[in-house]
Formats: C-alpha cells, structure tokens, sequence
C-alpha cells in the first residue's frame, strides 16, 4: 500500500533525528559501559575493559592494513580505540566498504559502447596525443577505466549558477523525447517553480521525464506531496538511499552528489550547481554564491546520459527504450566521420551567443568521467587531480568549497610549487560549514611555505568545482576536494583537452581571483594559539566532516 505523502515526509524527518539521536546514545553507551564495568564488576572490570581494548587494538590493526586512506585510518583508530564500545558499534555501523553493498545498488553493466564510439574514441585520444603529449598520461589513466574521449562537441562554460539555468530551462522547454535530471539537492522555491512547471509542460506533450535525487541532501527541503504530484503527471520520481528505509543502518555516507541533466540526448550538464534558490542569487544564504556548469552539445553528451542511465538503472529502475534510443542524434557509422555537433541546431539564442556569454565551438576533446563508493580504493576523480597536479608545467589554478584532503594531495601542491609552477588554490571566504572551514585553513601554512598562493572569495560562498592546467586542460563537475568525495560520494565531470571553452574558464577564475583576498604567509603565522590547536584536532576527524 502506497504511503500518504505527509506521513512519508513525516517518517523522513523523524528517521533523520533519530539517526542523531542514535549518535547521541551510542557516547552515552560508551560511557554507561564504562561506568557500569567499573562500579558493579570491581574486581573484575580491569579484566573485561582489558578484553575489550584488545578487540579493539585487533579492530585498529585490520583497519591499518586496509588498502583506505590514512585519514581514514587515523580517524577510526583513535576511534576505536578510544572510545572501545561506542566505537567499536560506530565502526560496525559505518565504517568498511559493506554499506556501498548495502544500498540495494543492483551489479548492472554501464550502457554498452559500439564499436565504432570505441574506435572513434582511440582515434581521438591518438590525435591527443600527437597534438597535447604532456595529457596523454591524464587521457589514458580515465581511458583504462572506459571512459572514452569524444571530439565535436560544443562546450559551453557558465560562471554563475543563474546563466546556468537560463540555458537549461530553455532547452528543456524545447524537449522532444526526454529529460533527465539527477541531483543532490531539489529543493522547493522559485527556480523549482519554474523548473516544475516546465516538467509537466513537457511530461503533457509525451516527453519521457526521470529524475533521481537524493534523499539526504533533500530531507526538509522536498515534499512528499510534491513528489507524488510529479507521479501523478507522469514523472519517474527515483529517491536515492531514501532516510526513512534505512533509519537502523545509519547511512549518513554514500551520498548521490552529482548534479547531471540531459535533453534529448544532444545536450548534457553538469558542475557544482544544484537546483535551489541560493544557486541562482533568488536568496543569499552565506553572501554571494559563486558556482560553475557546462554544458556539452554533440556526442560528447553521451558521456553523461550514459551515466544517469546506468544509475538508474543500478537503483532498478528500467527503460521504455532500448539504450541507443538515447543517444546523441549523431551517427557513428565511419571512423572518419565528425558530422556530430556541427548540424544545425533549433533553439535560441539567434546570434549564436549562448547564456553564458560565450560562443560555442565544436573543437578540442572532452572526456567525461563519474566516480563512486563502488571504485574504492582505486578512485578516478582523486587519481584525476593528483595526475593533472604533476603534469602541470605552468600552472594550475583550482576551485574548491571545501579543502580536507589527503597528505598526498597536499605534498603533490607543494612539489609542483616547487617545481616552478604556477599553483593556485581558490576558496571561500565565507564558508557554509564552519568546521570544515577551519579544517581547510589548517593546510594554509605548509602550502603557503611552499609558494602555493591562496585565495579567499571574500564576497560569499564559493561552491565551483574546477581546475585549469597550463591552459590546456580543465575539468569542471561535482567533485569536492575531500574525502567524501573522493572517496564516499558518487561524482562526475568532465575533462577539456585543447578545447576553447578552456579560455571561459581561466577568465572566470581570474575574475575570482580579482575579487578574493589573497592569503600571505607572514600574516597567516600571526594566527592564535587556540586557533593553531583546534585546526589540527579536527584535521584528525575531517573524514567525518
């Protein structure tokens, strides 16, 4: 039997207070163990609490000799064994790989490639090659894991979150066949309005709607009545790990944070804009609020469609259409074909100059790529950055909300400084999460020392994910630089090799950088003591954060 929707909106927010509550209890647990073991057990309570830090000591060392990162070992020790009963429950709980088993993902294939998408791929990445050798390493490291590289397709760059979406909902008014949208967030408010109401426009004239959301990032900020409104016009609704189904496991991870929309197979989106009102400067949450997209119009969209389709597909849902039905319009049909993305195209605006402000070209290659709990410990998005730091020779400019990484991803910053090249790390200067805020300042010294220059976006939150490389390579997509996303999160993007959209990018960032202050080290070590202490005791839990 269906759920009324308010209950179903009930249960959400009541199972998300008592996976907090659920928290709560199990340090008073911890505490009410000891408590009890030490007043009722007397002579033996040095027995048992002995027995329970040895489990706990054999719980730290599987935990070390994991293939995990070391934050995420240093984290769950200090955890364990400190703390040997509330501990060793959270680990069960949370810790390991088994939850992203967990998630009633189904183990389906990722849509098929054709042969000739697979030919035309490696003649792409050979002409990369020959044409940008210092990326053929980057190019070939994403190809090993099948993601292909696609040249004739249009890339266009936006800035802001609002231009963003301008573009987007005017391409949606004019689907045809299909919309897909899959995002992090969908929250209720003006620019959902708008959305909304395009959605059922378009679901009234036949056009195939699927959307999928996820749960945790939209608890008090979707309806559940909203929710069977769209069912009720003919929108495929799929929640991702839904709260209120899994109140005893606890998943506060394995999030779905990629924000991907697809019209009609021929153009595609993606980048760190979700659907809410502070994206577009409807309201101001944390000043003004900086952000990115892309979007990708010829073959190179296929990219992404495919990976909402294979997600969709893994939550087991299923398709009214076979996969080829989804793709671009473009054929494939000889390896020297490149009619894709040069067609003549419907669709506004008439000058040629899209929303954004820039013209687009179909030229350069693009790659898009997703990551995921399921590659653990071998993830693209983290080997990505870590590839593209040491190919640099000139620069690499990098945007990021949040800064708590590895020591490895710090060390490759420092040894490209170095080396002479250019590194600069963009943040916000008015964070939206205070704690983590503090983590990525913890960095700012060592990075400093070795002539990475920082800069902090002192108008208000910047949430942009990107990097430009030597003016020759840039990613732009979902993809934070810390551990839930590196490692807990399902991301995507996409690579640009020699693309013009590339110089849309590095003007954005310059212009970010003109209106950030810029961080020196003299001023930074004048910084407080207390200051000094709480950055490094929570760098220890920034996995949790």
């Amino acid at each position: 039997m269906k759920k009324h929707p308010v209950k179903q909106t009930t249960e959400r927010r009541i199972s998300a207070t008592l996976r907090l509550a659920m928290v709560a209890g199990l340090l008073l647990l911890n505490i009410l163990a000891v408590a009890l073991l030490t007043v009722f057990l007397q002579a033996h309570a040095a027995i048992a609490f002995a027995l329970l830090e040895l489990i706990a000591i054999a719980v730290a060392i599987n935990i070390q000799s994991s293939s995990v990162s070391a934050s995420y070992k240093l984290a769950w020790t200090l955890l364990v064994v400190g703390l040997p009963v509330g501990g060793l429950i959270l680990y069960v709980l949370w810790g390991g790989n088994i939850q992203s088993k967990r998630l009633n993902l189904r183990p389906v294939k990722p849509p098929p490639r054709r042969a000739a998408e697979r030919r035309h791929s490696q003649a792409s990445q050979a002409r990369l090659a020959r044409a940008l050798p210092n990326w053929r390493r980057t190019v070939q490291m994403l190809a090993c894991r099948d993601f292909l590289v696609y040249e004739d397709t249009a890339a266009s760059y936006f800035p802001t979150g609002a231009a963003f979406f301008e573009d987007a909902i005017a391409r949606m008014e004019r689907a045809e066949r299909f919309i897909f949208l899959e995002y992090f967030i969908l929250a209720e408010g003006r620019l959902w309005d708008r959305i909304l109401s395009v959605l059922t426009d378009r679901a009234r004239h036949g056009v195939e709607i699927k959307i999928i959301f996820d749960d945790f990032g939209n608890i008090t900020r979707m309806r559940g009545e909203t929710i069977e409104g769209m069912r009720a016009e003919g929108m495929e609704v799929c929640v991702f790990n839904p709260v209120h189904q899994y109140v005893n496991r606890l998943y506060f991870n394995y999030r779905d944070h990629r924000k991907i929309l697809c019209v009609d197979g021929q153009y595609a989106y993606t980048g760190g804009v979700n659907v809410a009102d502070e994206y577009v400067g409807y309201v101001r949450r944390f000043g003004e609020w900086k952000d990115g997209g892309i979007r990708l119009d010829g073959p190179g969209a296929w990219g992404l469609a495919s990976q909402f389709i294979h997600m969709w597909e893994m939550l087991g849902n299923h398709l009214p259409n076979e996969h080829d039905y989804y793709r671009p319009p473009e054929h494939w049909d000889a390896p020297g074909d490149r009619s894709g993305g040069q067609r003549l195209e419907k669709g506004p605006p008439a000058d040629g100059r899209e929303a954004g402000g820039s013209r687009a070209a179909p030229s350069g290659f693009c790659q898009p790529f997703s990551d995921g709990p399921i590659n653990n410990p071998d993830n693209p998005a983290e080997d990505l950055y870590l590839q593209c730091i040491s190919s640099a020779r000139e620069f690499i400019w990098l945007t990021t909300p949040y800064f708590a990484v590895e020591d490895s991803m710090v060390r490759a910053l420092c040894m490209a400084a170095d080396g002479g090249v250019d590194v600069r790390l963009l943040l916000p200067g008015i964070p939206d999460h205070r704690y983590t805020y503090i983590v990525a300042r913890s960095h700012y010294e060592r990075l400093l020392r070795h002539g990475v220059k920082l800069y902090e976006f002192t108008p208000g939150f910047l949430h942009a994910k990107s990097f430009v490389a030597d003016g020759e390579a840039a990613m732009v997509g979902t993809i934070n630089m810390d551990y839930r996303s590196f490692q807990l999160h399902y991301e995507c993007g996409v690579m640009f090799y020699g693309a013009p959209v590339i110089e849309k990018i590095v003007a954005d960032l310059e212009g970010v950088m003109d209106r950030s202050k810029r961080i020196e080290l003299a001023q930074w070590k004048r910084r407080s003591l207390p200051g000094r202490v709480l950055e490094k005791v929570l760098r220890v839990f920034s996995i949790w954060m």
